[in-house]
């Protein structure tokens, strides 16, 4: 038998410990091109939210009653596909679930070759689909290069502190947005140049304005709703803004934040764009490359928090979904 996260009931805004349930189903046997495949680590990504509403989103939404989809990191266990031998370590898009079965067309689906010392977690947040979308939609999407002034939304969390850190490395002066003074310091020891606590700013713009007195080249936003509202007006002629995720707005999708500074885009001449990383297939080697290379000579500091056991996969997301988590938040098996 293998345990599922299944989804019990729609949530309301955050999710709850009544949004989930695990249940047990007979082991899932893999058919000709598939593997079976044995998670090890698993990825709570705020996007998974908005599979959880009954809308259209970039994936169809969970059925009520069956797994919850999200990224995880295992070894295949049993293979019907040459190509991914038993031993292999793979990432893909699959279910919370003990095991998974995988074809070659799966969702992200990539082997990982995991090196001696290097935790496995880190496969799955900067080494993995975090440091991944950090590089794309840094350096691809929005061309940040030396001399930017950068401005990410949701610093301290996964993509954000590795976005900042990747701006860094380019020679951007990078400012970061977080929500207590602890997450500050946090992106500070991370070498971002600025950090503002949004919740205790009494006017968020003129902070951004001080800090960034010749307007902001690059926004990498994660946030959206009242947070892009703001920053719109704050860009620079040319600038660009590079949708990564809306995260202000997954609790709540039945009233999206209605953002009313659009028409900047207009007066800035800014270029606007939304993403998926594996949208770039051709891109992952070399951001790869770049990417372990950076965590190996200390430029690129991943940061997680983790838990363990398959059963603290609700309790992971719920806390991530409320603001509480810093950088990467991965369950391990």
């Amino acid at each position: 038998m293998t345990r599922h996260i299944i989804l019990v009931e729609r949530p309301s805004g955050v999710p709850t410990a009544a949004t989930f349930g695990i249940q047990e189903r007979p082991a899932p046997t893999p058919n000709a091109g598939e593997m079976l495949v044995q998670p090890k680590v698993f990825s709570l990504d705020a996007a998974i939210r908005g599979l959880l509403d009954d809308r259209p989103f970039y994936l169809p939404p969970v059925v009520v009653g069956e797994p919850i989809m999200g990224m995880s990191l295992g070894e295949v266990v049993d293979s019907r596909n040459p190509d991914y031998p038993v031993g292999t370590f793979v990432r893909a898009m699959g279910t919370w679930s003990e095991q998974c079965v995988f074809s070659a067309d799966s969702l992200g689906l990539e082997r990982v070759h995991p090196k001696p010392g290097v935790d496995l977690g880190h496969y799955m947040g900067a080494l993995g689909p975090v440091g991944l979308t950090a590089w794309i939609g840094m350096l691809h999407i929005g061309q940040a290069k030396a001399g930017d002034t950068m401005l990410v939304s949701a610093a301290a969390g996964a993509t954000g502190s590795a976005a900042g850190q990747v701006a860094k490395i380019r020679g951007c002066r990078v400012i970061g947005l977080v929500g207590t003074d602890e997450k500050a310091a946090t992106i500070r020891d991370l070498g971002f140049d600025v950090a503002i606590n949004y919740k205790t700013t009494p006017d968020l713009a003129a902070a951004i304005r001080a800090a960034a007195p010749d307007g902001i080249n690059v926004f990498f936003d994660n946030v959206g709703g009242a947070t892009l509202e703001t920053v719109l007006p704050l860009m620079a002629t040319f600038g660009r803004v590079i949708v990564c995720g809306m995260i202000g707005d997954y609790n709540d999708q039945d009233n999206p934040y209605g953002v009313k500074t659009l028409w900047q885009l207009v007066v800035n001449r800014v270029s606007m764009h939304g993403f998926l990383t594996y949208d770039f297939p051709e891109l992952l080697d070399e951001a790869q490359a770049d990417l372990e290379r950076w965590v190996a000579s200390g430029a690129l500091k991943p940061i997680t928090n983790i838990r363990h056991g398959f059963e603290r996969i609700p309790e992971a997301f719920i806390d991530l979904m409320s603001g509480r988590t810093t950088g990467k938040t991965l369950v391990t098996i």
